[in-house]
């Protein structure tokens, strides 16, 4: 892994740690009644840049996720949603690794957009399990709720784990979703029933997750007649996520031919 990820995923694992740490910190001197409040949860982030928010659920783990808001976002004016999910994280503990997906690589490609853009760090394991499944549709119907969405123009998008989170969220949940961009992730192993449209990116370099599954699903999706494209690259290798910017910056046209 390049060294400029490996500095910024230390800085965001210490800046998470050092959150936590104040945060009880905080609380141990606040009394009773605004301890209580406080497990409420963040409030919606409604200033642009990136926030680090924590979404309580009731009997189930809380849901960190990042969210990045448009410097031009208006309540007044609904804007596109980009669901982004992260790479898989070493011993499992996924403390900003949203927020690292989004500054490492969703962020810069898709900003032109002017979409929200919001990444959950998964409960536990990958994309697929029950728990994450429950956990992304939570935040979703949050999301949804307390900031002016197109619903039309909802978005997934991923790389590595979260590329082929990318293709499962999309398949089981189209009603989500109107397109799917998987980068660098494992595709299904079948596109049978598959509805929306996709755009895959993927290096003939990867040495995790192989190129020619990815082309096989997209090739098999646009002889069904799904609107399905495959941006192949070559020198580039898993874990090279920053030199995957340039061809996300594709998805950014190509969103927008689909959204019209």
């Amino acid at each position: 892994m390049p060294l400029d990820i490996i500095s910024k995923r230390v800085f965001f694992r210490r800046i998470c740690s050092l959150r936590m740490i104040i945060a009880c910190a905080i609380l141990s001197l606040l009394p009773i009644a605004a301890s209580a409040q406080a497990v409420v949860g963040d409030p919606p982030a409604l200033t642009p840049g990136l926030h680090y928010l924590t979404l309580p659920r009731a009997d189930e783990p809380a849901i960190r996720y990042t969210i990045s808001i448009p410097s031009n976002y208006s309540p007044a004016t609904p804007v596109p949603l980009i669901l982004a999910l992260h790479f898989g994280v070493r011993g499992g503990d996924a403390a900003g690794a949203g927020g690292e997906v989004v500054q490492i690589l969703i962020g810069p490609a898709l900003a032109e957009l002017g979409a929200i853009i919001v990444a959950p760090d998964s409960v536990r394991g990958n994309w697929s399990s029950p728990e994450n499944e429950k956990a992304v549709n939570a935040l979703l119907d949050m999301v949804l709720a307390h900031y002016s969405i197109d619903k039309k123009k909802v978005a997934v998008t991923g790389y590595s784990m979260g590329g082929a989170g990318s293709w499962h969220l999309a398949e089981k949940f189209p009603e989500r979703f109107s397109a799917a961009i998987p980068v660098a992730g494992r595709p299904p192993a079948s596109a049978s029933g598959w509805r929306l449209p996709v755009l895959a990116i993927h290096s003939r370099d990867d040495q995790v997750a192989p190129f020619d599954p990815t082309e096989a699903r997209i090739a098999e999706l646009q002889k069904a007649g799904v609107n399905a494209k495959l941006i192949a690259l070559t020198g580039i290798t898993h874990y090279q996520t920053n030199r995957f910017r340039d061809a996300l910056r594709q998805a950014v046209p190509w969103l927008r031919e689909v959204w019209k």
